[in-house]
């Protein structure tokens, strides 16, 4: 299964065009609108109910729902524009309810994590009205999910500068596209 894990607030959104190209060429695919979820970032009292339920292995709780979902994912699309320096903030709202002991990861005796994920791929889709930094946006994903959910390749897709004048924004977000 392709997991498309979609940022984009837009309607029109740019960025979720590219994603859609790709996974065009890719197949069919599950997509979770992260706008759509009523997720937030967790706080003492939800964190403590996960990790009682994790402590119990009560991993049927629908909390799990989405953590299971990626874990099971084959391949995974996320988009995400690029953002004051980084990715919107429901990607992190996300990242954070996914991040479940026993489902995406484990530790192993010397506490290093030891990812759980079934995918071997996960692309990583922005678009950038000017120039794009991967640092605080997809060198944080690459970082994560390599190291910690066991994904063993990322690749980034990503078109930029699109918002300059005098640039035609159109023709390079074609470009990235053709170039998939």
């Amino acid at each position: 299964m392709i997991l498309y894990v979609n940022a984009c607030v837009r309607a029109e959104s740019r960025t979720n065009r590219l994603a859609k190209a790709l996974l065009n060429k890719l197949g069919a695919f599950e997509e979770v609108v992260l706008e759509d979820l009523e997720i937030k970032p967790l706080d003492g009292e939800s964190l403590e109910y996960r990790e009682a339920q994790i402590g119990k292995q009560n991993y049927n709780d629908r909390i799990f729902d989405l953590a299971k979902q990626f874990a099971g994912a084959d391949v995974i699309v996320i988009s995400a524009p690029y953002w004051d320096g980084q990715f919107p903030a429901v990607l992190k709202t996300y990242l954070e309810n996914i991040y479940a002991i026993g489902i995406v990861t484990k530790y192993d005796e010397n506490g290093c994590p030891q990812g759980l994920c079934k995918a071997e791929k996960l692309y990583y889709v922005t678009t950038a009205g000017g120039k794009y930094n991967p640092r605080f946006s997809y060198s944080y994903i690459d970082y994560l999910v390599k190291n910690m959910f066991g994904i063993r390749e990322t690749e980034l897709i990503s078109a930029e500068y699109l918002d300059i004048e005098g640039n035609d924004a159109e023709d390079i977000l074609s470009k990235a596209i053709s170039n998939l």
